[in-house]
């Protein structure tokens, strides 16, 4: 994860959606509006994220793609659905917490709550720190710690553009998260 390197789709055969949903902009809910991008098409429950096994999961790399990419409410969706599936009180479930609520900093962005931005990227943080602590590593499926709270952090100082495209995915976080190794797709 790096500020200014080149983003690479870790999932570049998966269709990205044609927007990405914006609570309360007007933009059709993905799931449930005749007009959303997912509509009858929920998603199947995905396998569990398995920490050894992270390059292999296919909703936690779309997830990055998404996240990277500036569509938030969609990574959240998945990373939340991920977390359900591992179970929430895993280890790897916490850390997946921790990305649901970076992507909930980046929904808050969008909905111009900067006070929803810097709890949720605050959070965040904390989460980190928490299974950093519990894990005893450095990395975790493929991300850097010191970086993720690096990245919450500086995520919950920021300003952010207001008056933004309703519906256009626009990454607004300073950082993409690239784990490592890249994965082979």
């Amino acid at each position: 994860m790096t500020s200014t390197t080149k983003f690479i789709r870790l999932l570049p055969s998966t269709e990205l959606p044609r927007y990405t949903h914006v609570p309360g902009s007007g933009t059709p809910h993905p799931y449930r509006d005749p007009r959303g991008h997912s509509y009858n098409r929920r998603p199947q429950p995905p396998k569990a994220l398995k920490e050894e096994r992270w390059s292999e999961n296919r909703n936690y790399l779309i997830g990055l793609d998404y996240f990277n990419l500036g569509f938030y409410w969609e990574a959240n969706d998945e990373w939340e659905r991920l977390m359900r599936a591992t179970g929430a009180d895993s280890l790897t479930g916490l850390f997946l917490k921790g990305m649901v609520k970076m992507a909930a900093a980046g929904i808050k962005v969008r909905e111009e709550s900067i006070h929803g931005v810097r709890r949720h990227a605050a959070s965040a943080g904390e989460v980190f720190a928490d299974v950093a602590a519990e894990s005893d590593r450095d990395r975790y499926c493929g991300l850097d710690f010191t970086l993720l709270q690096f990245a919450a952090d500086r995520a919950a100082q920021l300003a952010y553009p207001t008056e933004l495209e309703v519906g256009r995915p626009l990454r607004v976080f300073p950082f993409v998260l690239t784990p490592e190794p890249i994965p082979l797709q």
